[in-house]
């Protein structure tokens, strides 16, 4: 039997184009890059990055953007066995401008409809979803047919079923707290990013569906991860400890609740809780760290260490992917995290190429001329 992967992703995938110059609209951009991007896409490329064997569960179109993507995921590690073309849709774009620190707009082009919604239940290798350490999933996969279908039921190949919630999970003591009494026996690792883009939802921002949508998911999950304001759309609950407990609540063993410039609460079903605070960095891009974080995330849980060292090593992930134009090819190596945590800040490195302010010509330098941040925005992607 071939060796189990260490991370499977699935859901979104596209090209990203990102302009070369900073704190000007899109109107006043004429030279762009573009990426590989999509959420648990470069969240499959973080994890390769750091080690894991990881693989993409997704859909392109039929045309020579997905055979970019195809190429690039081979390039940077990831298996694209499961990246299917689907001839009806276009493989979708984004745009963003950057108005660094924290104001990054994206522009999705996914229009009539995104290939990756195009995974059907009965197309999936459902086998290699059982046998993965690591099965990660996204809210946005749960936003249409076929692929909410596909979703749930990879969830439940993955699980067993649904785990009915037993009560308040609320968190007490600190590290190495006993087990709370009636917690659920350890199952494999599974992650739901709680990934909330209203603009994919049929009722945008006020959708009556989502929200069951997302604690179904839950149901299945033994990990949660989302922004605040994600995580007020699975929960309702936007204080951050009140959040992680209705996560918990919810069916999660652990609950990771991205705060941006205030760092990560992650609360165990077990007791353990860690609030760690980011680290200090120069953003250029704050696309693409929560990705980071996620794939560091699933290397310290493979890695068994304890919550607190997991969140610090997510942290430094993302906040060097802030420090960057790029996402997918801006993903760290383990040298580099290791190098940031021993820091205490991300190091200051020229990035050449990208033009800063409204006048052309000028080069650059992420150190020069990003604005200074207290920390990497880590709830945001493209």
């Amino acid at each position: 039997m071939p060796q189990p992967y260490d991370l499977i992703t699935m859901g979104r995938i596209g090209v990203d184009i990102y302009p070369l110059r900073t704190g000007v609209s899109l109107a006043q951009v004429d030279t762009f890059r573009k990426f590989l991007g999509g959420s648990p896409s470069n969240v499959a490329v973080a994890g390769a990055r750091l080690g894991l064997r990881t693989a993409v569960v997704t859909r392109t179109g039929q045309d020579p953007f997905g055979g970019y993507l195809r190429r690039q995921l081979r390039e940077f590690g990831v298996d694209d066995r499961w990246v299917g073309e689907v001839a009806a849709y276009p493989t979708p774009v984004t745009f963003c401008e950057l108005f660094p620190p924290d104001d990054f707009p994206l522009y999705f082009y996914r229009l009539p409809k995104a290939p990756d919604l195009e995974i059907h239940a009965d197309e999936l290798d459902l086998d290699a979803v059982r046998a993965a350490r690591i099965f990660w999933v996204t809210g946005t996969g749960l936003s249409a047919e076929p692929s909410r279908t596909a979703t749930l039921a990879a969830l439940n190949a993955r699980t067993g079923g649904p785990r009915t919630p037993t009560g308040p999970g609320t968190p007490t003591g600190g590290p190495g707290a006993a087990p709370v009494p009636g917690a659920p026996e350890r199952r494999p690792v599974t992650v739901f990013d709680l990934d909330w883009r209203p603009m994919f939802w049929p009722g945008g921002d006020t959708d009556p569906e989502a929200p069951l949508r997302y604690r179904e998911a839950l149901a299945y999950a033994t990990v949660a991860v989302g922004n605040l304001e994600e995580c007020a759309v699975a929960t309702g609950e936007r204080e951050p400890y009140a959040a992680a407990r209705a996560l918990l609540d919810a069916g999660v063993e652990l609950a990771v609740v991205k705060q941006g410039p205030k760092g990560v609460l992650a609360v165990h079903r077990n007791g353990t809780v860690a609030e760690v605070p980011p680290l200090p960095v120069r953003v250029v891009n704050g696309l693409g760290a929560g990705d980071a974080f996620g794939g560091a995330l699933c290397h310290g849980l493979l890695a068994g260490w304890e919550t607190e060292r997991v969140m610090r090593y997510a942290n430094a992930a993302g906040a060097i992917v802030a420090s960057r134009l790029a996402c997918s090819s801006a993903m760290p190596f383990p040298a580099e995290v290791e190098e940031a945590l021993a820091l205490g800040e991300i190091p200051d490195r020229p990035e050449p190429g990208l033009a800063d302010g409204p006048e052309p010509g000028s080069v650059k330098q992420t150190a020069q001329t990003a604005q200074t941040a207290p920390a990497a925005p880590t709830g945001a992607d493209a």
